[in-house]
Formats: structure tokens, C-alpha cells, sequence
């Protein structure tokens, strides 16, 4: 529960606890870069519970070690790092990471408007900073801000009567910072202001304080930030994170926004030619309430160009606002993968900002320490005045603002239907503009034989827990529709405050081919129809369910079989494979079936116990019959990019990364079962020696592909008779598969991801079709358009084969994906497909 959550529940108990529900280690970078994330200046990288949870110093937000909730200010003594020399933001003239905390240290001693909390870690343990700037407030004060942003969310009428609020509520600002490790400067932009607000004596900034709290989260990539890298220690860009959260930073962003509410938040990136400022270009989200958005984002927009400008550099002179300058596709705001539109779900009227001079990359090691220097000063002043321009613009209209948000609420929580805006609405607002939806009345996520897989669906539901989407779990057998459910199923009743980020989490998505000639990144996802659980969506109706509020997931593991029999599991999430991975681990004797059943025998029943408990995976009693092949503790080497690393290493998989060059260097490979080809690896150019260990694992184990990468091996390699064909590059998005001939991904679900899609054709002899593309145009939501000599669109894949499966006449058995099943980190529904497939072909 978070911490709003768990402080202020008694505000709405008699709202909330009513019986039903009514109306109201990152890979070799060459792997990344064989992954095309299209043509923008934020395409050059890819895209779980974190072991390390988020590590407050003083507990969670707001409270001290005890328990106890705190005013402001809140000190912590932050502990100070050794001085890293080879930390990449010196060169620019930056502040390194390990300067940080001594400065936030002494502000901390000087003023009492500022406080510091540590509120997670990175991948590499570095702490991360909130800072929260604030007129002195007792813990009383405290608890009235709390209680009035609590208000503002779970009972929005009343907020909006509320004089008190109106008077007193300080409205909260989130400015993040770095997410891109190798865009430095907004947190040099954010240290000053921290400064300027903790010490001015200016009577402005003092008011401002008195009225708000502005929140920096300093950087939100300290890995990054000293190591020169846009990735993250995992290699994932955050900024395509947010509706997945396989990142520890990502995880610690999102309660962030969720604790604070902001209605402005500022999120601080580079490099374009010029400055850019948000709003963006359509097509937009469509489940946002756009007007509440659109004429505060836009007037705060240009008045931010205005103050770049007046700066005075001539290179900063070229503002692009993309709402008003951008073609469609080219700078969009469709996906809520990043941090601004994410945000935009909780209330905030939100930007992303590109400072103007390319310090990383090449030009960091090209020019000159003093043109870097004077660039990145340039810089830092641009991001400045996109904060400073914004307190202003919040001291000047924070009853507007508190207004919308409490109206975003409002009309989530009564179900109303999204406004019509008019042709001119704001400036440039026109049909290219007008992007809605139809909210269902609810969606259900069944227990009990209709649902595909517990373990995936209690994983759906912890997903959107955390995302602040209520969920209730029902008390009794109920029924929607004509359709009767048990008991511990769940509902997701649409009439609630952030029905935006619930709908844009379950829904389809929308086909976006005709909308826009390009799209900025992916244009296609779903927690409902990737993530592997079964969810009915109930359009209209009244909602009587015998119900509780759900904090939590309730378990699922279990073994349904008497002492002494067999076990029995199904690989179908990647739940499952962690177990099968988990008991391999443990040196149990497992069996694989035909039919891809994995049988665990009688004497392990107490480790199947434990497994199941720590993965909610399911066991059966073993049926008679095939006894299965051997499987053991599988090896994979794995030639794959950073998401697909990550996906592997999460399902319990040991995981050997190589690549062309590790291989010729010598690898040992004689220990590897199976190997996995997306990325970094060319068949015909590996030396003799290097050529001879992977001929050797073809003979004993299996070879599984993805992409261009994964065709051309399985080509030069002589694997099987088949002919890979590209769809068009940047096509992306969910699509309708059929695998009613599917005998290694057997219960893979009917729908899947792509990213730059393949199919195969001249399907020579043993080659099995797992999965085709469904008939006709397969795309059910996302961005995919034939190339322009009409080659490569989704007509042309339609009926054809996606993933195939055979033996190759070395022995090896193959299995090549047209598809993303990990892409990301996200499709958690697919993961299965690919654990199946190792478990296929390290079996003998």
C-alpha cells in the first residue's frame, strides 16, 4: 500500500470499505545497438520486483523510523560517497555524483525550507534523492497537506467545496531530473534552484514556498550519470519504463509521483537542435481528459520558449514546441511509457524538455573540454528557465491547476464521458488533435478454471495496485453480464479516480496506421493482453459485487496432490519457468513431457511446496502415461540485447552473454545447452575455432532466434530450410496469432508483440509452424505501414508463419521467434514462449 494510502485511510474508510461497488549488468552495447527504436533523438537504446527494495533512510516518505509522520523540515544526514574520478559529468564542468549528497548536506545544515529523502537505490546501489523545498510545516500542518491531497483523489466532489483546501492546499511541483544518464545538465539546473529556494531572501520565492511544494528527484540515473551512459546498471532507458517497472529507479519514480501528486511536473532531457518543449504532437493519449491538460500545458509551453529565448544565446534561440511545430508521429504523446505522459494519468500537467547543445556521445569525446564546458553551461541555464518559468506560472495560477486535477478526479470517479474539444480549442487544435475512448463500465480478472494463469493474474493485479488503480477482490460467487464468477476474483471498476492510467493499462490500444505516417516510439501495449492472465471486459451496467478493497494480490502457489504422487507443471508464464528453474537449482530430478509438461517426482513435494509459495505457481498430480525425457539444470548462452538479458536472468535461466567477439576471443562454450541469437552475433564471421564449439552445441543442444539477427544466424548457419521476411522496420504493436498447430509454445496466448516483425516462408521439410499471423490485417494495436514499394506491411503477413520450430540436420533443435516475446521486459504473458523453447531444446 502506499504511503498515502496507509497514512490517510481512515479519511475515506466509509467510502472505501462498503461492500460492493457502485457508480460512485547491462549487455555488450553492440546488442543495443542492433535494436532500431526508431529515428527521434531519444530512439538509440531499448528498453520484477527489485531484491533491493526502495532503501529509505527514514522509512517511507514522510515518517520516521518509528513510524511516526513528520513535518518539514525532515533532515537526513546523507551519507557521502568516495570521490570517483572517472565520473563523466566532470569533463562537462558538472557536478559528479558523489559531490551531491555533501552539497544537499550543507543546504540542509543552512535552511529550514529544504528537506532530503532517500527514497530507493539504483541498480548499483546509489542512493536517490528526493528534495522537497517548503515553507517550516509541524507535523500537524503535515498532516492537513495530507489529509487534503488524499481528498483531492478519493473524494474529488468534495475537494472542490472544500474552502479550506482552497485557501491552504500547498500544490506540489515534480521536476525529475537525468532519467537519461548521459543528459547531465537539469541536474545542475535543480541543485541551483534547490539552493535559491532553500536561502533567497527574495519575497517571491518565500511566497512560493508558503503556497507549494516542489519536489526534485536530483537524478533520477546516478549509474548513468557517471557512467556517460543513457541506460541505466541494466541497460534499460528508463524513459520507456513506466508502465512496466523492471527498474528499480522506475519503481521508485512512480511512487514519487503517486506520494507527491503533482500538478506540474518538469521532466529534464537533451539533446535537439534548438530547445523543445512539450506539449507534444498527436496523436495524444487517448485516455486522457485533454482539455483539462491542453490549455495549461500549451500558455506554460510558450511562456518557457519565451524565457529560453530571453536568455540571450544564439544557439538557444530555436524553440520547438511540438504541438504547434511537429508533423503527426514525430514527437507524440501516445504511449504513457514515458515519465511526462505517465504523469499526466495522476493529474499533472506534464513536459519533457530538451536542452539545445550535444554534449555526450561523439561530442563528448571530440570537442574540446572548454567548448563541452561552455555548452554545457548554456544548458544548464536553458533547463533553469524551464523550472523557474514554471514556479511562476504556478504561483500565478495554482487555483486552476489544484482545480483541474481535482476535475481529472471528478470525472474518473463519476464515470463521465471524455469532452468533445472543438476545432480551435487552443491555438492549432484541430481533427489531427482529437484522440478519446469509450471506458467500459468495468474489467474482471476471474479466479477459479477460467483463468488462464493465477500466477499471472496476481501479478496483474499487484501491477496495478502499485500504479494507485483500485482493484477489489469479491467475497462471494457473483455475475456481469450473463457471466457468473467465484469467489477471489477481481474488479477493476472504471468509476475511479485514475481511470486514465487503468484503461491505458487494460485496454487493446488503438491501430495508429492511418493517424500518422511514423510514430516517436512503440505505439502498441497491454497489461490485459500481454501479460498472460485473462481479463473480461464488462462495457455497461450496474456493479453489485460482494467486494473488498485489495492491497495485495492474495497468493496463489499451491500443490493440488496427495503425498506420494508425481507432481505436475505447465510452463505457461514466466512464473512458472522460474519455479522449474528454481527446483533445477536445487538439484531436483525433473522430467520433460511431449506435450511440454514438466513433472516433478513424489520425493520433491516439499521443494515443490516452497516454490510455489515463492513463485504462486500451481502443481498438479502428474497424469500416466509418457514418463518424459530428463531436464536438467539448462546453461543458455545468449547473444541478446539488454531487455532480453534481463527477461532471461528474471525466469531464474543461467545465462552466459557472447557475441561474435567473445566467442572468437575464446568463450568456452562446451558448457552451454542452448543458445539465443537476437543480437551481436554473426555466424560467418566467427574464426574457425569459435565456429567449431557453436557446431559443437548444435549437435547436443538447441539454438532459439529472434529478429534479423536470429534469421541471418540460422541462414549462414545452415539450420533450417526456411526464408525470413522483414516487415517494415519500425512497425511495432500487438497482433492476433494463431496457434492451433502449435506443438512446442501449445497455450502460448492468442496474441503477441512485435517489433520490427518477421515472417517465414519456403518452409522446407520438418520445419512446424508454432504460431501464424492471424488472417487478413493482424494488428490489433499499434503503428505498422507498409514500406513504399509496398513490401513489409501487415496484409502481407497475415496467414503467414511467425514462429517456427524443427530439428536441423546437425541435430540441433531450433526454434525462431518473428515476434518480441521479451521485449522490454514487457509482454510478461510471452516470456513462457521462450522458456519453453530452451526447455525444448536443451531436452534429449
Amino acid at each position: 500500500m502506499h504511503v498515502k494510502r496507509r497514512v490517510l485511510l481512515a479519511l475515506t474508510t466509509a467510502a472505501l470499505a462498503v461492500t460492493s461497488l457502485t457508480t460512485p549488468v547491462a549487455a555488450d552495447p553492440a546488442a543495443n545497438a542492433e535494436r532500431n527504436f526508431g529515428n527521434g533523438p531519444e530512439r538509440n537504446a531499448v528498453a520484477a520486483t527489485d531484491p533491493v527494495a526502495a532503501a529509505r533512510s527514514a522509512g517511507p516518505l514522510g515518517e520516521n523510523k518509528a513510524g511516526v509522520r513528520q513535518g518539514y523540515p525532515r533532515k537526513t544526514q546523507l551519507r557521502v560517497y568516495p570521490e570517483d574520478a572517472t565520473d563523466k559529468s566532470i569533463k562537462l564542468g558538472l557536478t559528479p555524483y558523489h559531490a551531491i549528497a555533501p552539497r544537499l548536506n550543507e543546504l540542509q545544515a543552512r535552511s529550514n525550507r529544504i528537506s532530503v529523502e532517500v527514497v530507493g537505490q539504483s541498480g548499483l546501489g546509489r542512493d536517490l534523492y528526493l528534495v522537497t523545498l517548503t515553507a517550516p510545516e509541524s507535523a500537524h500542518e503535515t498532516r492537513r497537506q495530507d489529509a487534503w491531497r488524499a481528498l483531492i483523489e478519493d473524494d474529488p466532489r468534495r475537494a472542490a467545496r472544500d474552502k479550506g483546501l482552497e485557501r491552504g492546499y500547498k500544490a506540489p511541483v515534480w521536476i525529475n531530473n537525468n532519467i537519461h544518464g548521459n543528459e547531465w545538465e537539469g541536474t545542475d539546473a535543480a541543485l541551483r534552484q534547490i539552493e535559491y529556494l532553500a536561502t533567497s531572501n527574495d519575497p517571491a520565492a518565500r511566497r512560493l514556498l508558503a503556497t507549494s511544494r516542489i519536489y526534485f528527484n536530483v537524478t533520477a540515473n546516478p549509474d548513468g550519470r557517471v557512467a556517460g551512459t543513457r541506460a541505466n546498471a541494466n541497460g534499460f532507458d528508463m524513459n520507456r519504463d513506466f508502465v512496466t517497472n523492471s527498474q528499480a529507479e522506475n519503481r521508485a519514480m512512480r511512487d514519487m509521483i503517486i506520494d507527491t501528486q503533482p500538478v506540474i511536473t518538469l521532466d529534464e532531457h537533451g539533446y535537439v537542435d534548438g530547445t523543445l518543449i512539450e506539449p507534444t504532437g498527436p496523436p495524444h493519449g487517448q485516455n486522457y481528459d485533454f482539455d483539462l491538460y491542453i490549455e495549461h500545458g500549451y500558455a506554460n509551453g510558450l511562456e518557457m520558449e519565451k524565457a529560453v529565448q530571453a536568455l540571450g544565446y544564439p544557439e538557444a534561440q530555436e524553440v520547438v514546441v511540438p504541438f504547434r511545430d511537429l508533423p503527426p508521429g514525430e514527437w507524440d504523446g501516445w504511449p504513457p511509457i514515458f515519465t511526462a505522459q505517465y504523469a499526466m494519468y495522476h493529474g499533472a500537467v506534464s513536459y519533457t524538455v530538451e536542452i539545445p547543445l550535444r554534449v555526450n556521445n561523439a561530442s563528448y569525446d571530440q570537442l574540446p573540454v572548454e567548448e563541452l564546458r561552455r555548452r554545457s553551461a548554456i544548458n544548464t541555464d536553458v533547463s533553469e528557465a524551464t523550472m523557474t518559468t514554471t514556479l511562476s506560472y504556478l504561483s500565478r495560477h495554482r487555483d486552476e491547476l489544484v482545480d483541474n486535477q481535482i476535475e481529472i478526479f471528478r470525472r474518473g470517479a463519476a464515470g463521465e464521458r471524455q469532452r468533445y474539444l472543438p476545432d480551435g480549442f487552443v491555438p492549432g487544435f484541430g481533427p489531427e488533435d482529437r484522440f478519446t475512448t469509450e471506458f467500459p463500465r468495468a474489467y474482471v480478472i476471474p479466479a477459479g478454471a477460467s483463468q488462464r494463469s493465477a500466477a499471472a493474474a496476481a501479478r496483474l493485479v499487484d501491477q496495478l495496485v502499485a500504479h494507485d488503480v483500485r482493484v477489489r477482490q469479491a467475497t462471494r460467487p457473483f455475475a456481469l453480464n450473463g457471466r457468473t464468477y467465484p469467489a477471489g476474483s477481481y474488479v477493476v471498476d472504471m468509476h475511479q479516480p485514475k481511470r486514465g492510467l487503468a484503461n491505458a493499462m487494460l485496454e487493446a490500444g488503438k491501430d495508429l496506421s492511418s493517424d500518422a505516417p511514423q510514430m516517436y516510439d512503440i505505439a502498441g501495449w497491454s497489461h490485459r493482453l500481454l501479460w498472460g492472465a485473462s481479463v473480461d471486459i464488462v462495457k455497461k451496467g450496474q456493479l453489485r459485487v460482494p467486494s473488498r478493497d485489495v492491497t495485495a494480490a492474495s497468493p496463489t502457489g499451491g500443490v493440488d496432490a496427495a503425498p506420494g504422487r508425481d507432481l505436475a507443471l505447465r510452463v505457461l508464464d514466466g512464473k512458472d519457468a522460474s519455479a522449474v528453474n528454481d527446483l533445477l537449482g536445487r538439484g531436483t530430478e525433473l522430467r520433460r513431457r511431449a506435450d511440454g509438461t514438466v513433472v516433478v517426482p513424489a520425493a520433491a513435494q516439499v521443494a515443490a511446496r516452497a516454490v510455489a509459495d515463492r513463485y504462486g505457481v500451481r502443481f498438479t498430480a502428474a497424469p500416466s502415461g509418457d514418463a518424459g525425457s530428463p531436464l536438467t539444470r539448462v546453461t543458455v548462452a545468449a547473444a541478446v540485447a539488454s531487455d532480453e538479458l534481463f527477461s532471461l536472468r528474471e525466469m531464474g535461466f543461467d545465462v552466459r552473454p557472447v557475441s561474435t567477439a567473445t566467442l572468437n576471443a575464446g568463450f568456452d562454450l562446451s558448457r552451454a545447452d542452448v543458445l539465443v541469437v537476437s543480437s551481436g552475433l554473426r555466424y560467418d564471421q566467427l574464426v574457425p575455432a569459435a565456429k567449431a564449439q557453436v557446431d559443437a552445441l548444435f549437435a547436443r543442444g538447441g539454438v532459439v532466434t529472434r529478429g534479423a539477427t536470429g534469421s541471418r544466424f540460422n541462414a549462414d548457419a545452415g539450420l533450417l530450410p526456411v526464408t525470413a521476411v522483414p516487415g517494415r522496420g519500425d512497425a511495432n504493436g500487438i497482433v492476433d496469432v494463431d496457434g492451433s498447430g502449435a506443438s512446442v509454445l501449445a497455450g502460448a496466448t492468442p496474441q503477441s508483440f512485435v517489433y520490427s516483425p518477421q515472417w517465414f516462408t519456403g518452409l522446407g521439410a520438418g520445419v512446424r509452424v508454432e504460431q501464424r499471423y492471424a488472417p487478413g490485417n493482424p494488428l490489433v494495436a499499434g503503428h505498422w505501414l507498409s514500406n513504399d514499394n509496398g513490401s513489409g506491411g501487415p496484409l502481407l503477413a497475415g496467414g503467414q508463419a511467425a514462429v517456427v520450430s524443427g530439428e536441423s540436420a546437425t541435430g540441433a533443435r531450433v526454434l525462431m521467434f518473428g515476434t518480441e516475446p521479451m521485449f522490454r521486459n514487457h509482454p510478461k504473458g510471452m516470456f513462457a514462449q521462450v522458456a519453453a523453447a530452451i526447455y525444448w531444446g536443451a531436452t534429449r
